[in-house]
């Protein structure tokens, strides 16, 4: 019966993966027949300023986007779990993003950030802050803020769902013994429904974390292509345009194992942490 997926994974994943390790190990233009060269392509990894700093706004990604994504994941979660009228639109409304593409999300926010034309500068000049205004996309300093904040949009609702499906599995006895204990709501939070959402939350963690590693290069390219000036570049990107712009198949194989043993190595930690957690309620 798995004889069908165990065949499509061996074409399509592992000997792409085998095929992708070996050209790591080669220098290849893509055309040519490889060159053997060994790890030289990852000792170049060390050195190239511009994969250091792609590395470095990765890490600036990830942060961002696992901190935001969790906090205001579970806020939106306990908002929508409670007992309102049209509850049920609003949970849509949230998830929505979710269902659009990368493209479409890319280029709608590039809009609203337009320093010219754009929705978000116009709202600020509206309200009296035209000293807030700036260009967005355009400022290396703010550029790769501006595209995490549009990747948490897009994804709140999908981390949101998650949250508020570990909510509802929460036995509401335990509320009515803490509450019957006199505790508050904070202490309500803090002591029932944080600690038994603590698999929900390594579980939306290493979601988030893989999709910030291997999943932000839609977004990046079509707001900024890296730029400017390589302060929005991310590995994917640095990637993409050194096998397709500057023919160099093999380091950018070398980049994508890479990135591969960090992910790697990042979830395999949260995996051992959260087999380790015991819970105490």
């Amino acid at each position: 019966m798995i004889l069908p997926a165990a065949i499509l994974f061996a074409l399509f994943i592992f000997w792409p993966f085998l095929r992708a390790l070996w050209l790591s190990l080669h220098s290849w233009d893509g055309f040519g027949a490889p060159s053997w060269i060994g790890l030289l392509n990852y000792q170049r990894l060390l050195d190239d300023h511009i994969f250091l700093g792609a590395l470095e706004n990765n890490a600036i990604f990830v942060v961002g986007v696992v901190v935001l994504k969790n906090v205001l994941g579970l806020g939106v979660a306990l908002l929508l779990d409670q007992a309102v009228r049209g509850r049920a639109f609003f949970r849509a409304a949230a998830f929505l993003p979710v269902t659009m593409s990368f493209v479409a999300v890319g280029l709608l926010w590039a809009w609203i950030y337009n320093p010219v034309f754009g929705l978000l500068n116009a709202a600020l000049e509206t309200v009296g802050l035209e000293s807030w205004t700036r260009a967005w996309l355009g400022d290396a300093q703010i550029a790769l803020y501006a595209i995490i904040l549009v990747d948490v949009w897009k994804w709140l609702g999908f981390h949101a769902v998650i949250y508020l499906a570990g909510l509802q599995t929460i036995p509401p006895e335990l509320y009515e013994s803490a509450i019957a204990d006199g505790a508050g709501r904070w202490q309500r939070f803090w002591h029932v429904t944080l600690p038994l959402l603590t698999p929900i939350i390594f579980i939306n963690t290493i979601l988030i974390l893989s999709g910030a590693f291997v999943r932000n290069f839609d977004l990046v390219y079509v707001m900024t292509r890296g730029g400017p000036n390589h302060a929005t570049e991310v590995v994917l990107t640095d990637m993409i345009r050194e096998a397709f712009l500057g023919g160099s198949m093999g380091y950018a194989s070398a980049m994508g194992f890479a990135l591969f043993l960090i992910v790697g190595a990042l979830s395999a930690g949260l995996v051992l942490l959260m087999r380790q957690r015991s819970l105490d309620v």
